[in-house]
Parts: structure tokens; sequence; C-alpha cells
């Protein structure tokens, strides 16, 4: 399998240093030269080869950047690591026999990780500073002996970090709810961005996006009918505003028209303004930076 991040590359510890350090045994202090034995054999004993990689381990990666994996330290995670797979999915069989290639592999894991890392760790505000998604993924070798996983991982590059990231299971019925209908609103935001810079070079993409915002927040807003809280009622009354500024751009007749209703419309989903509500709902409350920096401009 090879391991591949789509926004950046993997740092981890060589598998030759973990293999060596068996007996990377010092002559100035014999008690610590056993404690470092200790510590490489248990490190040997905990690897595991990445096609039996699950939905919740905690790992430290044997590679230090992208590319062909073979192995990695499978660990307690209360212990400190450098990631934990999040999501997994098999490529479709019925997509053909024939390997698909790195670029359309990697295009597959792109669109997929995203909504499988969700389905385990919906609430991305509480990550530790530096996790971003990364995805094991089939090699043409691997692919031709019916390898078809893809396991999808966050992973800190610079870092460790201690504790699981999959927190479903353990969100209420009122959290799930919240952060399923605010994943959904960014995820519209993203997904339809266009690719040109300007409203006026493609007037018809950004009109999409906005009718895809608006459905999202409109079915947001639903959800958030069923919570009480005075903070959530507050976000409610904003978001429904600024699903009907999203409308109206969906169906501006020109750019101008555009350009008027969608300042508001992005203003009433700056993440910003969802703070007291989750911390009514007993969420993360600190916006991520990548997010906080898109609002600040």
């Amino acid at each position: 399998m090879t391991i591949r991040a789509p926004y950046r590359s993997l740092r981890g510890i060589s598998a030759v240093v973990a293999l060596l350090a068996i007996g990377a045994v010092g002559c100035s202090d014999v008690s610590d030269a056993v404690d470092s034995a200790k510590d490489g054999a248990k490190k040997v004993a905990r690897q595991r080869s990445v096609f039996s990689l699950d939905i919740g381990d905690c790992y430290n990666p044997n590679s230090k950047a992208e590319g062909m994996a073979y192995t990695v330290e499978i660990v307690p995670c209360d212990e400190a690591h450098e990631g934990q797979v999040i999501g997994e999915f098999a490529i479709d069989k019925g997509k053909g026999t024939e390997y698909p290639g790195d670029d359309g592999v990697s295009a597959i894991a792109d669109n997929r990780c995203a909504g499988e890392a969700q389905r385990h760790a919906p609430d991305t505000w509480a990550f530790p500073k530096g996790v971003a998604l990364f995805y094991y993924t089939p090699t043409k070798e691997s692919w031709a002996t019916g390898d078809r996983a893809v396991s999808c991982t966050y992973t800190a590059e610079k870092s460790t970090f201690s504790g699981s990231l999959d927190t479903a299971k353990s969100l209420k019925l009122e959290q799930t709810t919240y952060l399923k209908g605010s994943n959904a609103v960014y995820e519209a935001l993203w997904a339809t961005q266009p690719e040109k810079d300007s409203v006026e070079d493609d007037l018809a993409g950004y009109k999409a996006q906005a009718k895809a915002v608006a459905a999202a927040l409109d079915a947001h807003v639903k959800g958030l009918d069923g919570i009480e809280g005075a903070e959530v009622g507050k976000l409610r009354a904003t978001l429904t505003k600024a699903a009907g500024n999203w409308k109206k751009a969906a169906n501006a007749a020109d750019a101008d028209a555009f350009y008027i209703a969608y300042d508001p419309a992005f203003t009433d989903i700056d993440p910003n303004k969802s703070v007291a509500a989750r911390k009514e709902l007993g969420l993360a409350t600190t916006v991520p930076a990548d997010e906080a920096a898109v609002w600040a401009g």
C-alpha cells in the first residue's frame, strides 16, 4: 500500500532506526542501555502490516515521507502517537479490474475520506493542533493481489498526540445533530467552490455553490429546531437569515446582485458566530486556525 497526504507530506520514524534500536547499547550507562533495548524491542513487537489496519487503531508510521509503506507501529491510544485510523472503505470493484492509477486512487480517497472520517470524528474543532487527514491506498502491485482497501487517518505531521479521536459514540444526540448539520454546510461551501476567482468569470458556478450552501443551511436549521438553548436559538436565527441571503445569491440576475447577497451570506456563516452555541452544547469552542484565517481576511 502507499500512503498519500492530500495536503502535506507525512513524517514518521524510520523502520531502520526501529530495528536497530535493540542493539543501540551505550557503554556509559548500562541501565539506560537496557531501557533503550526494551523500548526498541517493544516497538518491534508492535509492528503490524498496513493491510491489517482497523478503524480506531492508533499508530506511528515507519516512513519519513509519502511513499511505500509496509508496516506501522500500533500503540495504545492513551500513549503518544502520530496517527489514528478514523475511517475505511473499499474501492468499488465494479469500476473495473484495472488499476486506476496513482492519481485515480488519490481522487477516490480525496472524495471519500472526509466523509468517512466524519462518521467517527465529527468535531474537527476538538482535534489537537497540527492534525490533518491522510490516507493509505493500494499500489499497482497490491491492486493486482486484490487489494482495494483505503484507510483514512488523522496524522500529526510535526508532533504527537494522546487519546482517541474516534469520539462519535460518546456524543449526545443534540451534539451529533449539530455537528452533522454544521459539517454539511461547510462541505457544501468548499466542495462546490468554482475554480474561477471572479464571479464575473463564472456566475453560473457561483450561483450553483450558493444553491448548495442554502440547501445545507435549510437542513441544518431544521435540525437545530429540535435543540433547546438560548444560544442555539440565536444561532438558528442567524443561519436562517444566512440561508435567505444564499438563496438570493443563487437567484441573482447578474454579478452585482450576487455580490450584494453574498457578502452578508458569507459573513453569517463565520464559524466564530457558532462558538456560543457550541459552548452551550458542550462542544469544542476554539475555531481551527485555517477556518479562522478565511473569515479574518
